[in-house]
Parts: C-alpha cells; structure tokens; sequence
C-alpha cells in the first residue's frame, strides 16, 4: 500500500535541553531582578521607572523565542493532523474492495488501500495523484471535495487492455483534522458496460436478422396478391422463396431459444456420465449426407472403450454437430475434415480433447478472438448463403461453460482450422448400464 512516513515522530528529544532551556531563558530575569533590587534602595524614583521600562524590554526580548518555538509547535501539529490519516481510516479504507486513496487537501496521496497499488502502481507515495491519472475531471472533483462537495466521473484506463472505472471523489471529515481528507473510490465498471453493450447489439442483431425475412415475406405476398395474381410460374418461384424465408425464421428463433434456455441453466452443471466417443459417432453418421452432398470425407479416430465426462448427452451432441457441420459448410474447400477425441492427463487432472478440424481456406487471426459472439460472422454472404444464424459458435460456448469446459480455436490462413473442446475426464459409472440408456439418440439442431 502507498504509505508515507510521519518525519513529526522521528525527532530526537534530549531530556537535558528543556532545563537548560528553562535555566537561560530565567537567568537574565533573576539578574534584572537583582538590579531592579539595588536601584530601589540606592536612586530616585525617576531612575527606578527607567529601569523598569528596561526591564519589561528585557523580558520581552526573552520570552520571545520561546513564544514563537510554540506558536511553530502548534502549527506543526496542526499541519500533522491535516497530513496524516489516523490508524481508523486507514482500516476501513484498506477493508474496501475497490481501489481507494487518502488524499490531502493539496491532493497529495497520503494512502492507499492494495486494489489501488494493484491497479495504479505508478502511483508513488508522497506525489499528487494528477501525474498518476491524467484527467481533467481528477482536477476539478478535487477542487469541489475542498468545498465539502461530492462528485463523480467516468475515468478510462488504457495501460494494456482498456478499463473503465466510475470515480466517486468524496470529502472525509475527521474530528482531529483541521481540514478534510479526500477519498478517491474507484469502481471497475468495465464488465458491466461490455455486458450492457452486448445485449444492445443483440437486440438489435435480432431485430435485423428477423427484419430482412420479414421483409422479404411481406414484398412476396403483395406480389401474390397483385401482379402475380394469374402467374402461376411466378408464384411457385416465390413461394418457394417465402418458405426459404420463413424457414431462416424458425431456425434463427430455435437458437435465440436454445441460447435464452442456456443463459437461465449456465449455473447448473449437468452430473449424468456421457459417453463422448458414442456421442462423436452419431453426430458424423448424422453428417454422412451432407459430407456426400458436399464430396468432402470425414474421417473419425475415436477410442474403442468408452471416455466419459459429465453432462447433458443433448448438449453435448449440439456442441460436436455445429462444430462438425461448420467446418463441412465452411471449410468443405479443403475436401476433408478430421474429427479426433482423446483423453490426456494434464497437470490439472484428466481431461477429454474432442477436435474438429477441416483443411479449408481457414480463418484471419483478426477474426478469432470475436468468433463466439453472437451474430458474428466472418463473411455476412456466406453465412446467409450456407443457411447460418451467427448463433452456432455463442451457442457451443454456453454449452461449454454450463460443462465446466472451453473451447480453444486455431487457424491458419490456407491451412484450414481446428477446433478443440476441452472437458473434464469422468470416471466410469458404477452401472455403466444406467449409463448407457441415459444417452438416448440426440435430434439434430
């Protein structure tokens, strides 16, 4: 924690020097005294009240240092208590679990809790907060918490990846202080913006994807119903294009479903023992037409017993057929695709690896850190023409993830794509018969 030292404590205090303070400050009084005493008896009263005016000078004269080493004590533990946060502030400031500071009224940090040196650790101890956090907002909440008034700001991070903090500037009162501290709360709402966002851009990716069918739908029917009244050629052309259409509809609101069930069941995780190599069987016996419509071969390398996980047999099924007929729609250029499962045993603990890979024309790296949002798509055209919803990669995610798992994605320009689903290993079941009928055949999504 940013902390700095209290020099008022470390001075050295002979306990010999009050007293010969004391003795030199008293000896030319006790020696005026003296004089004073044989004025009196030896001279006139005129020359006695010259004296005493020299007297009262003389006094005067030595007590003044006296005087002013106090007035300068006073103001020193007066500047102290304005510098200087007591040991109760600094606990409860260290107990909060966003980064905070203590600040004087010259905007100097005086201390700070162990989120803060974690979040600005070029903060130094001892310097004004404004050369850590260039902004001109810190400036003018300074200047309104002098005035006892609390403020807030939106401060923006950008030392690596972007954070976004909320910073409440609040005046601290303290009944030792001669003027208030400043504590600076800094809140990390980045999260929570990015999440914000997301739901906007999904309502509106929605709203989007279901206006174009729509839009289509309606420009047919009013075809149907004027021009093409007597047409009909023209009506088995449009008609076949409305249910194109329509069918783009049910597809696209089956997976904004499916994703709406995921999101409420993210928490649970699925306990029933799968079979992943039964699993990886029917989801490419499932492709076999398609892989023949598109000439591509698909090859399987799956262990003979069976590799267990736990898990919704369902889920997993949808997880390996969008990966499979991704990379048969998509990478079908290459001809091949290699579906592999195997279980390892890494530092963590056994995991199962099930991979999908096609040697098609692969992926730009731009490209892969956004490919599991929703409504992402690398080519807008194709999605559309391959009957894609931009849904399917969001989906396996949220599958993943309810499954304790991840999904690892790796591409090459040219040399096609892979992707991995890491789960964790399961041991056998104690009735492996129980398990077996679990697993009933999962409906293609």
């Amino acid at each position: 924690m940013i902390e700095e030292t209290n020099t008022e404590n470390n001075l050295s205090v002979n306990p010999a020097r009050p007293l010969a303070r004391l003795a030199a400050a008293r000896l030319p009084l006790l020696a005026t005294a003296l004089v004073l005493a044989f004025v009196t008896v030896n001279f006139s009263v005129p020359v006695l009240w010259s004296v005493l005016g020299f007297v009262f000078v003389l006094v005067v004269t030595a007590t003044a240092p006296a005087r002013m080493r106090s007035e300068r004590l006073s103001s020193a533990a007066a500047h102290s208590r304005i510098l200087w946060p007591d040991t109760g502030m600094k606990a409860v400031v260290s107990s909060l679990p966003h980064p905070a500071f203590l600040l004087d009224q010259r905007g100097i940090t005086r201390f700070s809790n162990e989120a803060a040196t974690a979040a600005f650790p070029q903060a130094r101890p001892g310097d004004p907060l404004s050369m850590s956090i260039r902004t001109p907002r810190l400036r003018d909440a300074l200047a309104a918490a002098q005035g006892m008034v609390t403020s807030r700001f939106e401060y923006r991070e950008r030392s690596g990846a972007e954070t976004v903090y909320v910073v409440t500037v609040q005046p601290v009162l303290h009944a030792a202080a001669a003027a208030p501290f400043i504590l600076l709360l800094f809140e990390d709402v980045t999260e929570r913006l990015a999440t914000a966002r997301m739901r906007a851009d999904f309502v509106a990716n929605a709203s989007h994807e279901l206006r174009t069918p729509l839009a289509s739908l309606s420009g047919f029917i009013d075809t149907l119903q004027g021009p093409a009244r007597s047409d009909p050629k023209a009506q088995d052309r449009f008609l076949a294009i409305m249910r194109e259409q329509a069918e783009r509809m049910r597809r696209l609101l089956d997976d904004l479903l499916s994703l709406s069930r995921l999101e409420m069941r993210v928490h649970q995780q699925p306990r029933e023992h799968i079979d992943l190599a039964q699993i990886a069987r029917r989801v490419v016996d499932g492709l076999r037409p398609l892989a023949e419509h598109l000439e591509v071969e698909v090859t399987l390398d799956v262990p003979d017993e069976p590799v267990f996980v736990l898990g919704d047999a369902d889920e997993l099924h949808q997880v390996l057929e969008n990966l499979a007929e991704n990379g048969l729609k998509y990478g079908g250029a290459g001809k091949r695709l290699d579906v592999k499962l195997a279980r390892q045993n890494l530092d963590g603990g056994a995991v199962v690896l099930a991979s999908v890979r096609d040697w098609g024309p692969g992926i730009a790296p731009e490209h892969l850190p956004r490919l599991t949002e929703r409504f992402y798509r690398v080519d807008v055209a194709s999605s559309r023409e391959k009957q894609g919803t931009g849904l399917g990669l969001a989906i396996v995610k949220h599958i993943l993830t309810r499954h304790r798992g991840r999904l690892d994605i790796d591409s090459e320009q040219g040399a096609g794509a892979t992707f991995t689903v890491r789960l964790p290993a399961a041991d056998a079941p104690a009735d492996r018969a129980v398990a077996d009928e679990a697993q009933t055949p999962a409906t293609a999504v």
